[in-house]
């Protein structure tokens, strides 16, 4: 298989995040759907942050359990994945602290309440909106796996490739319900140019990663990544359980979150099962 095709390929296992995009289109959802969604989209989240961490934690865990241990490298990981984790989510916490200031409308004002995408909406008000947030840290961790379909490509491992990248396209699919879920959660309704752009940045680090990895393997950039992933969506997940607590319904939001950890899981048991 030819670079060409696997950077197809690896397109489509990013673009795929489309498939649950068009749930934000919801028009007016009723208050319990809402709290289901915004529930079965912290499930998902949830799930991603246990994804995103187990893989950033790998390396460090293999360099202690070698022959003899590498300590030096476990600790440098290890220093590398709590400084990302630290960047994103004490970062984000910072960027809503400043919006919030700059919009001079107290403290939180960008964060789980405000997920409006009006077109009159400043940038940066934009930027510091959930669905965006969401995004984002998709993104960052999309482009880490983007790097592993590109490594297995550039080994001669194409079968492997292949399968990363089907099981990477269903998990990018209930990545797209994750981003959107929060929109629709509080009843607004985006524009199909956001949506696109939402999709751009979540399923667009896939392929960039793909193309990326086929030239050189880095297991202190995939690590980097990975951590500020897990941090992004660390504080994405504080800000929407803020949002189900406000909902009052605890039995409704503690079963969405199941089903949205199940769904993470039966997609990952798939690729499993497919030998990747």
């Amino acid at each position: 298989m030819s670079s060409t095709q696997i950077a197809i390929l690896g397109a489509i296992a990013g673009f795929t995040i489309y498939l649950g995009l068009p749930l934000g289109r919801l028009r007016s959802p009723l208050p319990r759907l809402r709290a289901l969604l915004n529930a079965v989209a912290i499930g998902i989240l949830l799930f991603l942050l246990f994804d995103v961490l187990s893989h950033a934690w790998e390396p460090v865990d293999s360099a202690l359990s070698d022959k003899p241990h590498h300590v030096g490298s476990a600790i440098g990981y290890g220093l590398l994945m709590a400084a990302g984790l630290g960047v994103a989510l004490c970062g984000l916490t910072r960027f809503d602290r400043w919006v919030a200031k700059r919009a001079s409308r107290g403290p939180g004002a960008a964060a789980a309440a405000e997920l409006e995408v009006g077109a009159r909406r400043p940038l940066v008000a934009r930027l510091a909106s959930l669905p965006m947030l969401i995004a984002i840290g998709i993104g960052l961790h999309n482009f880490a796996e983007g790097l592993a379909i590109g490594n297995s490509a550039a080994a001669g491992e194409i079968s492997l490739a292949v399968l990363l990248i089907i099981g990477f396209g269903l998990h990018n699919a209930t990545e797209g319900f994750g981003i959107v879920a929060p929109m629709a959660a509080v009843g607004e309704r985006p524009s199909w140019g956001y949506l696109g752009v939402l999709g751009l940045i979540g399923g667009g680090p896939t392929f960039v990663g793909t193309l990326v990895g086929e030239q050189f393997t880095s297991t202190a950039v995939s690590i980097a990544f990975l951590s500020l992933a897990a941090g992004s969506i660390l504080y994405v997940v504080i800000e929407l359980l803020a949002v189900a607590r406000k909902t009052g319904l605890k039995e409704l939001t503690a079963y969405g979150i199941m089903l949205g950890l199940v769904a993470g899981f039966l997609t990952d048991a798939i690729v499993t099962l497919g030998g990747a």
